[in-house]
């Protein structure tokens, strides 16, 4: 089992294929795992790596430890452990705080970044009007999982939605404290106005947590920046419609690695 010595904890990751690094990091319902149907298509083409953040999976925080405050810099610390150099991020949900984070952090050495279902952490005074008028507050880590499909997945296909939960369920109890205090932190989205790194934005039409209406904006902040709507997902376009997700990413990454 691959783990890195990093910040203190043993951090997991799964690495397939060869050529430019991309790493994947989950959202709050997941863990490595969750990227199963993207791991067999991208390490075709690329070198695809999927990590447990901090907290999640197997890579166990250490007692009272910093939580997702440490996101960013543990892809630090696994990007120099690995020799990653130059790499492609896709996150979803709260991956994207790690994969915004550190691109914001590093520029020069992001290729490309996906952000699907996310913000990134990313917000201001308009896109949190816009959010708190259509998201109610989650109320703990059921009600997230039960916002995390779209409801036509979850009724066409219950038992892919028993697989994500199962997924998710592999995680250790979640400090709720840590991720508070990450929530309390966003990022000003007025600095992506200086954003030059190529950026796609992925959203499902049905998705409850990082609506549409809320990414719209998200899009109009970062300049150049691409946005996909996938009708009929919800939160998480990446497990719900696999095929087409893939679909998307790699044609964005076909197109903007072309130089």
């Amino acid at each position: 089992m691959p783990k890195a010595p990093i910040n203190g904890i043993q951090l997991y990751y799964e690495d397939a294929g060869r050529g430019l690094p991309v790493v994947f990091c989950h959202g709050a319902g997941g863990n490595h795992e969750s990227w199963f149907q993207q791991a067999p298509a991208f390490s075709k083409q690329y070198r695809c790596i999927a990590i447990d953040h901090r907290g999640f999976g197997q890579s166990l925080d250490v007692p009272n430890g910093p939580g997702g405050d440490a996101f960013v810099q543990d892809m630090e610390g696994l990007v120099a452990h690995l020799g990653l150099g130059e790499i492609v991020l896709v996150a979803q949900s709260m991956g994207g705080r790690t994969a915004l984070g550190y691109t914001l952090a590093h520029p020069g050495r992001v290729r490309a970044l996906v952000l699907a279902d996310t913000t990134g952490g990313a917000t201001d005074d308009e896109m949190e009007k816009v959010r708190e008028s259509l998201v109610p507050p989650v109320q703990g880590q059921g009600d997230l999982l039960s916002r995390a499909l779209g409801l036509p997945f979850q009724q066409q296909y219950p038992e892919k939605a028993q697989l994500y939960h199962s997924i998710s369920a592999k995680n250790p109890p979640r400090d709720e404290a840590s991720f508070g205090r990450m929530r309390a932190n966003p990022i000003d989205a007025r600095s992506l106005k200086t954003l030059k790194v190529p950026t796609l934005l992925i959203v499902g039409e049905v998705d409850v947590l990082a609506p549409p209406p809320v990414i719209e904006l998200l899009h109009q902040r970062i300049p150049g920046s691409r946005l996909a709507k996938v009708p009929g997902a919800g939160h998480s376009v990446y497990f719900e419609q696999p095929e087409e997700f893939n679909r998307i990413v790699l044609g964005f990454l076909a197109d903007v690695l072309k130089e």
